[in-house]
């Protein structure tokens, strides 16, 4: 099998829902990371040969042709091949797991992987207008609502954390600590520098003009404990899932490079990291933030690795309990885990989240010489799946 490796990788910043990103298509987005994407790499679009998108909501006219239309857009020979993917939460990981897979299965050598959304563009879906609707008021359905709800229970996934919580007891208290703890590294993260190494500015509409937005919108690193504890449960009365520790509902998108090592070399693109396996399991879908254990767990024994193995963990903050999980269940420590923020504090699109993490995961690897990372995510309707990375500068 071809030795996939990891190369170049940035992401646009991540705005908030509804402000400075809503004006900005979608697939815009992702040919702004793309392009930041390659010339990090140092990398010519005419030698890619594969695309992959990880998308859960299309949005605006091309959205369902995203992955071709930024494949073009960013001048990647029109030879090329272009897909969409989508694993609810995971949807930006599985971009990564395709295009290796697309390699190893020798349809092609190098591959840039990414995904993205815009949620603030999110349709309302008038469902009984096209056969149905003869006279009468008729109701309009929220498709981002759609995305936010188990299409089993139709719970909401912040009611499946509560159900995670009560199974196993995780107070609000600790979630609170745990969200005030990913504001904090947050802030520090912006502060050192760190995020800026993965984010491409990118010009957004204001006014009648427009203004450069160089950072991610959502962090509140300022938040004190005393006003997160002061917030209201919204999926539950008497709950213990808040805003302040549940993940940021945001727009952005992210680029990773994928590829045979041979390829790349020949390209004169220095790998990163070596994509070295995965896992992905299901798990009950009421508790589908429990998901990241049996994936890790998994991965770690089929490599007879455990977790202090692991130099480096990112697991992707839905909500505080999936994380406290992974401590309370693995033994995760939270010293190795999200040293720079996560959904909670930075926000989650999901088909780039998994890519913005293993972009940190990336640099974390290479500013402190660790050998392993793992990245991690949950996913809606009861999945959990586990990515193992090893650095190359080791």
């Amino acid at each position: 099998m071809s030795e996939i490796v990891l190369a170049g990788g940035m992401r646009t910043p991540f705005g908030d829902f509804g402000k400075s990103l809503r004006n900005t298509p979608m697939t815009d987005l992702g040919v702004h990371a793309a392009r930041a994407c390659l010339s990090k790499a140092g990398l010519a679009p005419a030698k890619v040969d594969h695309l992959v998108w990880g998308n859960v909501l299309p949005v605006d006219h091309d959205g369902y042709f995203a992955s071709r239309v930024i494949a073009l857009k960013v001048d990647m020979p029109v030879e090329s091949c272009a897909l969409n993917v989508s694993r609810a939460c995971g949807s930006g990981t599985q971009a990564i797991l395709t295009a290796a897979e697309q390699i190893m299965a020798g349809q092609g050598e190098i591959a840039l992987a990414g995904g993205g959304e815009n949620f603030s563009r999110g349709p309302y879906a008038l469902t009984s207008a096209r056969w149905g609707a003869v006279r009468g008021p008729q109701q309009m359905q929220d498709t981002l609502d759609w995305a936010y709800r188990d299409p089993f229970s139709s719970e909401l996934m912040g009611e499946t954390a509560e159900n995670l919580a009560d199974d196993f007891q995780y107070t609000r208290d600790a979630m609170d600590d745990y969200a005030l703890s990913s504001q904090q590294r947050v802030g520090s993260a912006i502060a050192s520098g760190f995020l800026a190494k993965q984010i491409a500015p990118i010009e957004v509409p204001e006014g009648k003009g427009v203004r450069t937005m160089e950072t991610d919108e959502f962090p509140r690193p300022q938040i004190t404990r005393e006003k997160l504890g002061q917030l209201r449960p919204v999926f539950r009365e008497g709950g213990r899932v808040t805003p302040g520790n549940s993940s940021g509902v945001t727009d952005g998108a992210a680029f990773v490079v994928v590829g045979n090592r041979a390829s790349l070399e020949r390209e004169g693109v220095a790998p990163r990291a070596r994509l070295v396996d995965w896992a992905i399991v299901g798990v009950p879908p009421r508790i589908m933030g429990c998901g990241p254990v049996p994936a890790i767990a998994k991965l770690l024994a089929r490599h007879e690795l455990s977790v202090a193995d692991i130099d480096y963990f990112e697991i992707n903050e839905a909500f505080a309990a999936v994380n406290l999980h992974a401590e309370h269940e693995l033994g995760v420590p939270r010293a190795r885990t999200n040293l720079y923020g996560g959904g909670i504090s930075i926000g989650h699109p999901p088909g780039a989240t998994g890519v913005r993490m293993m972009l940190v995961a990336l640099q974390h690897l290479e500013d402190s010489g660790g050998r392993f990372a793992v990245i991690s995510m949950c996913m809606g309707a009861g999945q959990g799946m586990a990515l193992l990375v090893e650095n190359m500068a080791t």
